[in-house]
């Protein structure tokens, strides 16, 4: 798939519509380990691990907008709890990294942080399968690893840049499209870029596991459904939480929540 200039997505404009850090950070909780990622010269985002075995599966986690690694202290013992090692990293000017936002260096800095981990593990002697989550706003940096994990309809190609592959990628209350970073640019312009990144979401061909609320207020569940159905992977599951909206649904549907994502990393720990 030829590479798309999304460099127009990284105006102010767009930047200040779209991202809304906070700083946040809290001492490191019994069982983890903190990271500094360097993504460049003078920027290093801040990354939290809570690992529970060498062989286990580990989810890389991209949290929604807002939201912060070290405010995933009471969640991530739930997803060691079925069996997964969790590591959430924070974007450029969230929690405790550097930097400031912007569209297409939070896709880089998502690659930058997968290589790091793979090679972190690697050094660590961690042996099971790599899944990747983004959960709303971590949707796009989920996107991006997984479209480039994905076989190329190229013949001749293999998977994805450098050959990074993952096992699975989980969408948590996402969607296909670009938001509000196409704010400021004219119409057919914006829909140039929406049908570029339409593309890309639906060259995924790797496990998919899509979750939403059926009341997402946020993101329309009818988005939800049409995007599990356009991707292009093989093996994919959608997971309606009844009654849940955008930031509910974790606790709304709590067993249905971790099962789905429980069954998943085992069913495909064989890439």
């Amino acid at each position: 798939m030829a590479a798309v200039d999304y460099s127009a997505l990284d105006s102010p404009q767009a930047s200040g519509s779209s991202f809304y850090p906070r700083r946040h950070w809290t001492e490191t909780p019994e069982g983890a380990v903190d990271y500094a990622i360097t993504v460049e010269d003078g920027v290093q985002l801040s990354g939290r691990f809570f690992a529970v075995g060498r062989e286990n599966p580990t989810v890389l986690f991209f949290y929604g907008n807002g939201e912060t690694a070290a405010g995933y202290d009471t969640v991530a013992p739930f997803y060691n709890r079925i069996g997964a090692n969790f590591f959430v990293v924070d974007y450029r000017g969230y929690g405790a990294s550097g930097g400031s936002p912007a569209f297409n260096p939070m896709l880089s800095d998502a690659r930058k942080v997968l290589d790091w981990l793979r090679s972190t593990m690697a050094e660590l002697r961690f042996t099971g399968p790599l899944y990747v989550m983004g959960r709303s706003m971590g949707r796009h940096s989920a996107f991006e690893l997984a479209a480039a994990s994905s076989p190329s309809p190229l013949a001749g190609e293999g998977r994805g840049e450098g050959g990074v592959t993952i096992n699975g990628v989980i969408i948590e209350s996402g969607r296909p499209n670009l938001g509000r970073f196409t704010l400021g640019l004219d119409a057919a312009a914006a829909q140039a870029l929406e049908d570029a990144y339409h593309a890309k979401v639906y060259s995924i061909s790797i496990p998919t596991l899509v979750i939403h609320g059926q009341m997402d207020e946020t993101a329309p569940i009818a988005d939800a459904i049409a995007m599990h159905d356009n991707i292009q992977a093989e093996h994919k599951h959608l997971v309606i939480i009844p009654a849940a909206g955008h930031n509910d649904l974790m606790y709304v549907g709590f067993r249905q929540y971790f099962e789905a994502i429980r069954r998943f990393i085992v069913r495909y720990a064989v890439g």
